[in-house]
């Protein structure tokens, strides 16, 4: 909304702006993740793979369905931007919009990411994270992010008028060209909006802007996903390191990010299967 209104406040201004919001979508219907079943399964669990994601780059993973992930941060606090897709189907990708949506502007433990339409399931379950005990700050900030985009290079040229190759949007179309072969324009059509991974956000009191402040994560810390669906993921370590002054910069502190990848012991999983997509018939009323 415009900071100086142009159009003059009705008479029931007041009475208007104090009508009780209702939420949009009310979970209470929303199938629910058997978290009792993943802690079970994530006591004994092996490593399979380990992934190190260079600092001001990206790099791709595989996770089979009923497995675990985790993102770790390393030498230093470092932000990374995620994107997941079907393994098998890189039109099958996170929606970040219909998930804030669904659980709000930050996830954490129990929360889904969910895929866009036609398929409309989750693709992924929060099974555990380290800083969820950092909730909201005074500033309205909070941890892992589903409201920015991805620093990219388009909205820095507009900008600053300068192009800055190694923002997150270009380190992922890197890796998943490199991953999967196919030219660099090609890759990026699939590349979207993020889970802003350990990025501390929120929108100011006063302006409402989206603002970034310093992450409080630290060597050790991580978030963990259980894979509801065989997924390829992409990694970018943010060029702005932790975020508290810039975004795309070569001057910020960057470091390392690990992806270790987990198999549980199956019989912790006995009976599970992945998620259907929607059932919708996409007739559209036709």
């Amino acid at each position: 909304m415009k900071r100086t209104p142009q159009s003059q406040a009705p008479a029931d201004a007041d009475t208007r702006r104090a009508i009780q919001p209702v939420i949009c979508y009310p979970v209470d219907t929303l199938p629910l993740p058997d978290m009792a079943a993943f802690a079970a399964a994530r006591r004994q669990m092996k490593l399979t793979e380990e992934v190190i994601v260079p600092p001001r780059d990206a790099r791709t993973f595989r996770v089979p369905a009923g497995n675990f992930f985790r993102i770790i941060s390393m030498d230093g606090p470092q932000v990374g931007d995620l994107n997941l897709w079907a393994e098998d189907n890189l039109s099958e990708r996170f929606y970040s919009g219909k998930t804030r949506a669904l659980h709000g502007t930050h996830l954490s433990t129990g929360d889904r990411m969910w895929s866009g339409f036609p398929y409309m399931r989750p693709m992924a379950t929060i099974t555990h994270d380290t800083l969820d005990w950092y909730g909201f700050d005074a500033d309205g900030g909070s941890v892992h992010d589903v409201i920015g985009t991805r620093c990219d290079p388009y909205t820095s040229r507009l900008l600053s008028g300068r192009d800055y190759h190694h923002c997150c949007h270009s380190n992922l179309t890197r890796a998943l060209a490199a991953e999967t072969g196919l030219p660099v324009h090609q890759a990026e059509a699939y590349v979207h909006d993020v889970l802003n991974v350990f990025m501390c956000t929120g929108f100011t009191h006063d302006t409402h802007q989206y603002f970034m402040k310093a992450s409080p994560v630290r060597p050790g810390d991580y978030i963990e996903f259980f894979s509801e669906i065989s997924l390829l993921g992409a990694l970018s370590a943010c060029p702005g390191g932790d975020c508290g002054t810039e975004h795309s910069s070569d001057t910020a502190a960057c470091y390392p990010l690990k992806i270790e990848v987990y198999k549980p012991d199956p019989k912790a999983l006995a009976g599970w299967v992945p998620p259907a997509p929607s059932a919708y018939p996409r007739t559209h009323g036709m």
